[in-house]
């Protein structure tokens, strides 16, 4: 069984997360605790409401309060826990607040970045460093889908930041023998994402609310959404690989391979929670954005063996629910709109 190799993988093993708070952490983090590693997690804010503290995973951790722009604290960090495996999330991932202060999202991103990787060649100790980049490092490119040998030529302050980031990466395996390899993801969703400007948390709310349903592009967007909980494992079997000489300093694409218009996507969520009859209200104001874009995972099916373990349906009936009880929580104005 696989899962009992992954258990064994990690039981014990000194873990260090950065952006451990955010979507994608929360799970990564759930998923190594499960199998026995030892977490070390880099929180930047206090989140009261965020997952990790939510679940109490928080409480099952080594915190460590402090940013990826403070070197000389990722060096202690790695030192002091003897940190074996690193995974870089922390970043600042959303689009608008790029385009409105491109210089914290170019600090926190690429400087952040080459920051945690010259901690890691310095100090020597860890064996696999994990680098979240995203699609959006590939920019607007006339052939899709995205495969990895597409040049990386982001344009727009997010989208240049992952480029940036993801470059960094591989000249540190090239040029120092850094134990390092790059995901490059779509757009994750799934629950936990309480950035309420994305469009799937977004478009829950607002049908537990009873609200029409907007959205800021014109609908025609084309992007390639990704499961939270796949998105961990796949992180975690990539680490698992990265034994193999093939492996190291290569980037991967992980993605469902499943092609939806922002449109779609609503409309796929509006008919699981059978309210098709919402109102859609396009608002047309998306600025510096990608227009179609999405993903090959043909190089980590066929290199790593990897496979995404959820449709879109289940991982969206999975996500509905998870927001239906967090609203039943926070927000009473749902309650009369939750499942019997």
């Amino acid at each position: 069984m696989e899962g009992l190799g992954v258990d064994r993988f990690w039981r014990e093993r000194s873990v260090f997360v950065t952006g451990c708070t955010g979507l994608l952490g929360s799970w990564l983090v759930e998923e190594l605790l499960a199998r026995g590693a030892r977490v070390v997690g880099l929180v930047r804010d206090g989140v009261p409401r965020s997952r990790l503290v939510s679940t109490g995973l928080e409480r099952q951790i080594v915190t460590v309060t402090g940013c990826v722009e403070d070197i000389a604290l990722l060096q202690r960090v790695l030192n002091e826990y003897e940190v074996d495996t690193v995974f870089h999330l922390a970043a600042q991932t959303i689009v608008g607040v790029a385009n409105r202060d491109p210089l914290a999202t170019f600090e926190a991103n690429i400087r952040g970045t080459w920051n945690l990787l010259e901690a890691c060649r310095r100090t020597g100790t860890a064996g696999r460093i994990v680098v979240a980049s995203s699609d959006k490092a590939y920019g607007d490119q006339a052939v899709l889908p995205y495969d990895e040998e597409t040049a990386l030529q982001g344009e727009h302050p997010y989208d240049v930041s992952k480029s940036c980031a993801d470059l960094i990466s591989r000249t540190y395996y090239v040029s120092y023998g850094l134990p390092v390899c790059i995901t490059r993801c779509g757009n994750f969703y799934g629950g936990g994402d309480l950035n309420f400007n994305r469009l799937v948390p977004e478009t829950i709310r607002s049908v537990l609310r009873g609200e029409p349903v907007a959205i800021r592009s014109d609908g025609s967007y084309i992007r390639d959404y990704f499961y939270v909980r796949d998105g961990a494992l796949a992180y975690l079997h990539l680490a698992q690989q990265m034994d193999r000489s093939e492996v190291l300093g290569e980037a991967f694409n992980f993605s469902n391979e499943l092609q939806l218009s922002v449109l779609e996507m609503v409309r796929r969520i509006l008919t699981l929670m059978e309210r098709d009859d919402l109102e859609v209200i396009i608002l047309d104001q998306a600025r510096n954005e990608i227009v179609h874009q999405y993903l090959s995972a043909h190089k980590a099916r066929t290199l790593l063996g990897w496979s995404a373990r959820y449709s879109l349906e289940a991982a969206l009936s999975e996500t509905i629910d998870w927001y239906r009880r967090y609203f039943a929580r926070h927000d009473p104005s749902t309650l009369t709109l939750a499942p019997p």
